[in-house]
């Protein structure tokens, strides 16, 4: 079961590009501000890439870990089974509802991200201090505060992890949901222009956001009754 979570993860971070690109397309822009053109090509340029990256979905694993354990608090607080029963249905019906947000049907998820920005005006300033980046470290740490962008992409699968069964289950999830998302914004720090033009197109918009329904749907359909 863990195993089929985590490529379900992984793949949700995947498809999840079409979302990025408006999140978090303007971020890489800001992050390579001051780096030379010609060192898209250069080692220099792919470790500030890795750094911001690598902080990031740190940060991811920190929030899944936490997530994770609060689901196995909640688990504890009353009937095991069932309590994860409904967590589970939770986080089936939060993919369905990603689903509907990445093909543009539907997007309501657009009002969690606004209600996480109370938080993220208070990290946010954390971040700017750290620009221009200048070195794989400061790279890593930007990474760390930017994971922490208000993303209902993110919030999905936080909820996720809340029925993975624990604070190792809840930061494995979010690591392979994290490392799901490394091409698409690996390639946009190279060629942000490319990845724009595909990404923007409304069919591999709909097929993403169709793939992730499928994905929910699995997750609710696998489920036991409850006795």
């Amino acid at each position: 079961m863990i195993e089929l979570n985590l490529a379900g993860a992984f793949l949700v971070g995947l498809l999840g590009g079409v979302h990025c690109l408006g999140m978090c397309g303007g971020i890489v822009g800001a992050l390579t501000l001051g780096q030379p053109q010609q060192d898209a090509a250069t080692s220099a340029f792919w470790k500030l890439q890795l750094g911001y990256n690598a902080g990031r979905v740190l940060s991811y694993v920190l929030a899944g870990s936490i997530a994770g354990g609060l689901g196995l608090l909640l688990a504890q607080a009353g009937p095991l089974h069932y309590t994860q029963q409904i967590l589970s249905v939770v986080a089936g019906l939060f993919m369905i509802l990603m689903g509907l947000y990445l093909g543009g049907w539907w997007m309501g998820l657009a009002r969690v991200e606004k209600a996480g920005g109370v938080v993220w005006r208070r990290i946010e300033p954390l971040g700017r201090k750290l620009l221009p980046v200048r070195s794989p470290g400061q790279a890593f740490l930007l990474g760390m505060v930017w994971g922490w962008l208000p993303c209902g992409l993110v919030y999905s699968v936080l909820i996720w992890a809340l029925s993975a069964g624990g604070m190792a289950e809840g930061a494995l999830l979010m690591a392979a949901f994290g490392l799901g998302t490394l091409p698409n914004l690996l390639l946009m720090g190279a060629a942000a222009g490319w990845m724009g033009s595909l990404l923007r197109k409304p069919l591999a918009r709909k097929i993403a956001g169709g793939l992730v329904i499928l994905f929910g749907v699995m997750m609710l359909v696998q489920l036991r009754p409850v006795a």
